[in-house]
């Protein structure tokens, strides 16, 4: 690893790698999942799923099921309360309304795998046997499955009552058109004069490009446990990325207040943005409310691959223009992103920051939210922005090559600085894209020769913004041995707890293993956002360095009573109590825990953060490929990634965020998609068929890491969790073209796409 810094602070605990607080429990198999989790008495719960993509429901017949032996309750949507309200499509599919009809469908299925009915009974297989006794009398129509056929006038509508929503600007809701239809909503981002911009201009390149649906990757499945008690409380246990999240969205649901539903977050096997949302929650805890018994609920594969939400598919055309010096004077993009079956897609994550990395004075562009049927889209990792940047990345790589420019020196040219504009019309504060962009061109994987004549290189760079406020909570109970429990609501998904025990490691002056952390529930802490875009390092931090802040200023109360001096008069520095007026006064923070007794009691502080987003990021990406003209397969050679982090916390955990977008970009790039066949059936829903790469897939990956810090944080910290994903796509792209000299626009870039795609560049 190289490192760059001018970061003028010197951290004692930040930039070290100590050991993982949960790695023991999770290497021994103590770590308790969701399908790990048991209540005396728990019932099993099974879903029925369509087997049509697009269907009305003209009646359910459960009576037989009722009848079974071994079952104990069933349920549909029409025992969800919130169905009696009408449907409200206008924002973006988050209303709870919408999400349950997503997760027990109503009047139609809108996809293959949509839930119909939940059966809870004394053991699975009885569960599943409920199942096939279940009569449901379908209208079966015609589905949609491409983006660009769902936009079409004569399209099949998947909801009668949907409206094209407008918006403009950063993030604000614009007026609803009136225009009906499956375009669910249109983000517009417009900047100067593009006609104008493209007049100046001496070279444009227009491309179109298409990726595909792909999957988180996640390993453990959705699993959830539910138990409704007679006194009218709700508990559920679940594996989440977002614990409040589920207990507001299940309280709307169920018809529940807030406080009488407790969310208790287990550990989560992975979620890359997946999680964010439930599926099992309010099912099981209906079965749960009729059975009046525990109702525990864990997905198949299968049910994950075809019943919740992966990331969308897209179709974009981008045109961007420079003139003869190299400078970008005008970009031109339109943007159809899949939706699935409700709106929500990530266009608005994808439109904004899509030229976020580059000065460009004239830019136009028109994103669309289009619903078809296929799962409702979720969250994966930056969402919308590996899919734009792919096409940003490719057309620049172009008109680098047009203008016979290094690619790295036209992008260094069109740079963005501090103060220059960002996606959101304001000025950009300072992040490392120059610094990210100049290691890259300076180092040797850039410049080092390529062995083969089948062999390529490709660069590309990727913009992450996150300015939407989020808020977090935290807890820090004082021992009187000076150890720390730090409490906060933030599941822990990668690693989280230990760089949140180092911030406060380095706030109090001790060492990271006196601090214990731990993820409670919501009746535990307060409200804290999901963990998710970038922010749990960055946001729960600043909640602890403010809970921390107040634990030191209380030990000063407590010093100042002990050396009869006011509170002003004692200082603390790197863990050490001393007193102004008498040097010689001195305790360090562990022996001033040992005088709590003695000074009042106990030192408990709670503190809450709500800040405006961890700011922008920059990540990029060096990588050599060799392509075999005869098969198409892909060896990636050689991979450096490179990324402005603000300030290390837990750096073998960076490393590892940075190597882990890689790899997933990687299978995005070359091999995953969800394959569907006319019928809108997945045909290719399990890990056999799903093709996400291993440690045999790529090389050891090379981390460079840029320390500009961010003045948004105490510490500089800017959060690594999101960016490391976006540029992987394209630079891969890039590479291929490079190896081959033809230019591939459709993701994935199989084996059998690049002998199609160089067999036909032969035949011209």
């Amino acid at each position: 690893m190289e490192a760059t810094s001018d970061s003028p602070h010197q951290f004692r605990v930040l930039g070290t790698s100590p050991i993982r607080p949960d790695g023991l429990s999770k290497v021994t198999g103590r770590a308790c999942f969701g399908a790990d989790f048991l209540m005396t008495g728990t019932l099993h719960g099974k879903i029925l799923r369509s087997t049509y993509a697009h269907a009305r429901i003209l009646s359910i017949d459960t009576s037989e099921a009722e009848a079974l032996p071994g079952v104990k309750a069933v349920v549909t949507a029409e025992d969800f309360p919130i169905l009696n309200q009408p449907m409200d499509l206008s924002q973006a599919g988050s209303t709870p309304r919408a999400m349950a009809e997503n997760d027990l469908a109503h009047k139609k299925v809108l996809y293959r795998g949509h839930a119909i009915a939940g059966v809870a009974a004394t053991s699975i297989h009885i569960a599943e046997k409920a199942l096939e006794l279940i009569k449901v009398d379908f209208d079966v129509l015609a589905p949609v499955l491409d983006v660009r056929q769902a936009m079409a006038d004569d399209a099949p509508i998947l909801h009668e009552n949907l409206t094209t929503m407008f918006r403009t600007g950063g993030f604000t809701q614009g007026d609803d058109t009136g225009i009906k239809g499956n375009i669910a909503g249109h983000v517009k981002v417009l900047h100067g004069d593009i006609v104008e911009g493209f007049k100046h201009s001496d070279v444009i390149v227009e491309r179109e490009l298409r990726t595909s649906m792909v999957h988180q990757g996640y390993i453990e499945p959705f699993a959830a446990t539910a138990f409704w008690s007679p006194d009218d409380y709700l508990s559920i246990w679940t594996s989440t990325q977002n614990a409040f999240g589920i207990r507001n969205t299940t309280s709307a649901i169920l018809g529940l207040p807030e406080s009488r539903v407790k969310v208790v977050p287990l550990e989560v096997g992975g979620g890359f943005g997946g999680k964010g949302t439930g599926y099992l929650e309010p099912v099981a805890a209906l079965l749960s409310k009729k059975s009046s018994a525990p109702v525990k609920m864990v997905m198949t594969r299968k049910e994950v691959f075809e019943g919740t939400g992966p990331t969308s598919g897209t179709f974009i055309r981008c045109k961007i223009g420079a003139d003869s010096d190299g400078y970008i004077k005008a970009a031109e993009m339109h943007m159809a992103y899949e939706a699935g079956a409700f709106p929500g897609s990530p266009v608005s994550g994808g439109a904004f920051p899509a030229l976020g990395a580059y000065k460009i004075d004239n830019i136009l562009i028109d994103g669309y939210d289009v619903v078809l049927n296929k799962p409702k889209t979720q969250s994966y990792r930056a969402p919308g922005q590996p899919q734009s940047t792919h096409a940003v990345e490719t057309v620049i790589d172009e008109l680098a090559e047009k203008l016979d420019m290094d690619p790295m020196e036209f992008r260094l040219k069109n740079a963005v600085r501090e103060g220059d504009m960002s996606p959101t019309g304001l000025p950009h504060s300072r992040f490392g894209c120059v610094e990210v962009e100049t290691a890259m061109k300076a180092h040797p994987h850039y410049n080092a020769p390529l062995q083969g004549h089948n062999q390529g290189r490709g660069v590309a760079v990727g913009y992450r913004m996150h300015a939407g406020g989020n808020g977090s909570s935290a807890t820090l109970n004082v021992n009187d041995n000076g150890t720390i429990s730090l409490i906060t609501g933030s599941a822990d998904l990668s690693g989280s707890r230990v760089s949140l025990a180092m911030q406060a490691a380095e706030a109090l002056g001790i060492d990271t293993e006196d601090v214990n952390p731990s993820v409670a529930d919501t009746d535990s802490i307060g409200f804290t956002s999901g963990s998710f875009g970038s922010r749990i390092t960055f946001d729960t931090g600043r909640a602890i360095l403010n809970a921390a802040g107040m634990v030191v200023e209380q030990m000063k109360e407590r010093a100042a009573l002990l050396w009869e001096v006011r509170p002003e008069d004692v200082d603390f520095t790197d863990g050490m109590f001393t007193c102004r007026l008498n040097t010689n006064e001195r305790l360090t923070f562990k022996g001033m825990a040992g005088e709590m007794a003695n000074t009042g009691g106990a030192i408990t502080c709670s503190a809450s953060d709500f800040q405006g987003g961890v700011g922008p990021q920059l990540s990029g990406n060096i990588v050599d490929v060799e392509v075999d003209p005869e098969t198409g397969k892909v060896e990636i050679l050689r991979y450096t990634t490179f990324m402005d982090v603000g300030q290390v916390v837990h750096k073998s955990n960076v490393e590892g965020q940075m190597q882990g977008g890689v790899l997933q970009g990687a299978g995005w790039a070359l091999n995953e998609e969800y394959f569907y066949n006319e019928e809108g059936v997945m045909v290719n829903s399990s890990l056999l068929d799903y093709r996400m790469p291993t440690t045999t897939d790529l090389p050891m990956i090379d981390t460079v890491i840029i320390e500009v810090p961010n003045s948004r944080h105490p510490f500089g910290i800017r959060g690594v969790g999101e960016t490391p994903v976006v540029p992987p796509l394209a630079a891969i792209a890039n590479a291929i073209y490079n190896a081959t000299g033809v230019r591939l626009t459709k993701l994935p870039m199989s084996p059998s796409t690049i002998v199609e795609a160089l067999s036909q560049n032969n035949d011209c």
